[in-house]
C-alpha cells in the first residue's frame, strides 16, 4: 500500500508537471531548451508538442536501457507510462482548454511563463523527494554518467546546450519562428534555485508522511 501511494503521487505529479509545461508553451515567450525541441517538432511536423515530448522521453528510456543494460531498474519503465501521461495532459491543456485563448498582453504572458515555472518547480521537487521514479531526461543523464567522464550536473547542463543549438540550427534554416526566447533565460535563471528551495521545504514533510525512498536511509 505504500509504494502505490508513491506511485500515484508521482503520477499526479508528472500529470501537473504536464498542466505547467502547456502553460509555458501558451505563454510564448519561449521555454526551456529542452521543452523547445518539443514546440520546434511541432511547428516543423505539426505534430503535438506533448506528442512529440512523448517521442523525446521514450528516447531518453531507450538510452538508459542500451548503457545500463542489466543495471537498469525495471521500475524504471515506469517512465514510459509517466511520460505519457505527461505529454497527453500536455496536449490536452494546451490545445483543448486554452487552445481557442488568446492573451495579447505581453506582461500576462510573462506572469503565464513564471507561474509555470514555478509551478512544474514545485511538483519537479516531489517527484524527487519521493524517489521513485526519475524523470526520463534526468534518468539518461545519470546512465550518461557511466560512460561519460563528466559529472551529472555538466551533462544535464550539455544537454540544454546542445538542445539550444540544435534549435538555432533549424530556426536559421528553416522558416520557423524560434522557441528561444526571453522565456529560456527566465528558466535558466529560477528554476533551479526554487528546486532546491522546494526540495528543503518538502524534504521533510515527504519523510514525515512515510513517502520517501527507504533504501537511501
Amino acid at each position: 500500500m505504500r509504494d502505490i501511494k508513491r506511485y500515484l503521487i508521482v503520477v499526479f505529479c508528472f500529470m501537473m508537471i504536464g498542466v505547467g509545461c502547456a502553460l509555458t508553451l501558451k505563454a510564448g515567450v519561449g521555454v526551456s531548451a529542452w521543452d523547445a525541441l518539443s514546440q520546434t517538432g511541432y511547428d516543423i511536423f505539426k505534430i503535438k508538442a506533448g506528442t512529440i515530448s512523448m517521442i523525446l522521453n521514450g528516447f531518453c528510456v531507450l538510452v538508459q536501457i542500451i548503457i545500463l543494460r542489466k543495471d537498469f531498474r525495471l521500475v524504471q519503465l515506469l517512465q514510459i507510462p509517466c511520460s505519457i501521461v505527461f505529454g497527453y495532459i500536455t496536449n490536452f491543456v494546451l490545445y483543448d482548454i486554452l487552445g481557442n485563448i488568446e492573451i495579447t498582453n505581453y506582461f500576462m504572458n510573462i506572469v503565464l511563463f513564471t507561474f509555470g515555472i514555478i509551478w512544474n518547480a514545485l511538483f519537479v521537487s516531489v517527484i524527487m523527494c519521493i524517489d521513485a521514479v526519475t524523470t526520463a531526461l534526468e534518468g539518461a543523464c545519470q546512465a550518461l554518467t557511466r560512460v561519460l567522464p563528466f559529472e551529472f550536473s555538466k551533462i544535464r547542463q550539455a544537454v540544454d546546450v546542445i538542445s539550444m543549438a540544435f534549435i538555432l540550427i533549424l530556426v536559421f534554416t528553416m522558416d520557423i519562428p524560434s522557441s528561444i526566447r526571453e522565456g529560456t533565460v527566465i528558466a535558466m535563471i529560477i528554476f533551479g534555485p526554487l528546486l532546491g528551495i522546494f526540495m528543503k521545504h518538502f524534504e521533510k514533510l515527504i519523510i514525515k508522511l512515510d513517502l520517501h525512498n527507504q533504501s537511501n536511509i
